[in-house]
């Protein structure tokens, strides 16, 4: 029985994996057709560009170089004249935001998780050597918290734009953020800590009133997505389901009340328990769209936790907003958000990490009002194969001409080509080497997302 699963799931990968890359050779021609007038129309103007140079270069250090947001920074430092480069682990060495314009150089490192002595010692080394003035992790979810345990090691060297283990460890865990933000008098939805299934099971619904969602504590790049309600109207399938989740008290979940309105997202980079720079972006069903709306109760409340907290660093919430206007978090992420790509036209973005706020007064620095929303190319076309309507087409064609890819620039634009036909297809041809099936897809963080990460 086991071989023969083996043998289906095997063949299941086979099929997936060549089928995407097949697919993507097809779309390869297209891309070049994008990208090789830039490439050219760059090298022609190339002796007439003037390069800007900052009056206090700094030397950069981004991780997260497979992500559109690790680029979006890079450009936005090179930009005003700094040096930057771009770190990630071994695993992503092919990654394709290194051949950005914005890249001086680009490094590898172990899993921290995995060999967290090399980790530190090769960090340091490469801090050292190219001298770097500021460390910015723009890692995920893995990673993020390992970021915070190196922070006394590189601090001697270069300041290190994140927070404290302590905080992040806070910060990351869903019930400890709910926890936080209820001491300081902010509207959070009702949460339970769970460690048993038993809690659930016995957990009295009917006095209660509210609906309920589940959410892993860890990360869980499949399950996180899965919205089930609590309580359900089978007793049997309620306990099927809750007892296929992988809760105990070393993989601890939090039962969370259902809010019912619209999702926001933001991002905000803190200096000193200031915001200076924020995006609020509608939630989509992906989260590879992103365009700044303004929403002053999400601001405020954003304001009023980072203050209390008095952090530096970047951190991204989750909101929800009930149709009375009252908002509610839903997550907390103390790391930088893909919504940072809003920023995409805007020149003021690196000093916001540099510089502390000369006064209380001085407003965030926000998206320009004429900037257009992101979108990441490859994801809309996969939606476009399952448009049904006259009208779903319209709202892609607007979605597209009002917008903008995320990846492409036109005086930077080997990282499309590089991103969609180089980085995912080799991740493409390691699964299929291992015979190893993927769930899907993520452009905009440049991965495979996987029922098992490594």
């Amino acid at each position: 029985m086991a071989l023969i699963l083996f043998v289906q799931g095997g063949a299941y990968a086979l099929l997936q994996n060549i089928g995407t890359i097949t697919l993507l050779l097809i779309v390869l021609p297209f891309n070049l057709l994008i990208v090789t007038p830039s490439i050219v129309w760059k090298f022609i103007g190339k002796k007439n560009q003037k390069k800007v140079a900052s009056q206090n270069q700094k030397n950069v250090l981004i991780t997260g170089a497979k992500m559109t947001k690790s680029l979006q920074l890079a450009r936005s430092f090179h930009a005003a004249g700094h040096k930057v480069f771009l770190l990630d682990s071994n695993k992503y060495w092919l990654s394709g935001n290194r051949f950005s314009n914005a890249v001086t150089g680009f490094y590898t490192v172990p899993a921290p998780k995995k060999n967290w002595d090399g980790y530190c010692q090769e960090l340091l080394e490469i801090v050292k050597k190219e001298k770097i003035d500021i460390f910015i992790p723009v890692s995920g979810a893995a990673v993020c918290y390992y970021e915070s345990l190196v922070k006394p090691i590189l601090s001697p060297h270069c300041e290190v734009f994140h927070f404290d283990p302590d905080i992040t460890k806070m910060l990351d865990n869903k019930f400890t953020f709910i926890e936080k933000a209820k001491s300081f008098g902010l509207s959070v939805p009702k949460s339970f800590l769970i460690t048993d299934p038993e809690q659930i099971l016995n957990f009295d619904f009917a006095t209660d009133g509210s609906k309920y969602i589940l959410k892993s504590i860890p990360y869980d790049s499949v399950r996180r997505l899965n919205m089930t309600k609590l309580p359900m109207n089978s007793k049997s399938k309620m306990e099927e389901f809750i007892n296929s989740l992988p809760i105990s008290e070393e993989n601890p979940w939090i039962m969370q009340e259902f809010v019912k309105g619209k999702e926001y997202c933001t991002h905000s980079t803190v200096r000193e328990g200031k915001i200076r720079l924020y995006c609020c972006c509608e939630s989509s069903e992906f989260q590879v769209n992103y365009h700044h709306v303004n929403k002053p109760q999400i601001y405020e409340w954003v304001e009023k936790f980072v203050r209390e907290l008095n952090i530096t660093g970047q951190i991204s919430f989750d909101f929800i907003e009930t149709e009375d206007g009252r908002v509610y978090p839903i997550e907390c992420n103390p790391r930088t958000h893909s919504a940072i790509t809003t920023f995409h036209d805007h020149p003021g973005v690196a000093d916001t990490y540099l510089k502390d706020s000369k006064n209380e007064n001085d407003a965030s620095l926000i998206p320009l009002q004429n900037s257009k929303p992101t979108y990441w190319t490859y994801h809309e076309l996969w939606r476009l194969i399952k448009i049904r309507s006259l009208g779903q087409l319209k709202s892609w064609i607007k979605r597209i001409t009002a917008g903008t890819d995320a990846i492409f620039q036109v005086n930077d634009p080997l990282p499309f080509l590089m991103v969609h036909h180089w980085q995912i297809p080799l991740l493409l041809l390691g699964n299929l080497r291992k015979l190893k099936s993927w769930v899907s897809i993520d452009f905009c963080i440049g991965k495979l997302v996987e029922l098992q990460e490594e």
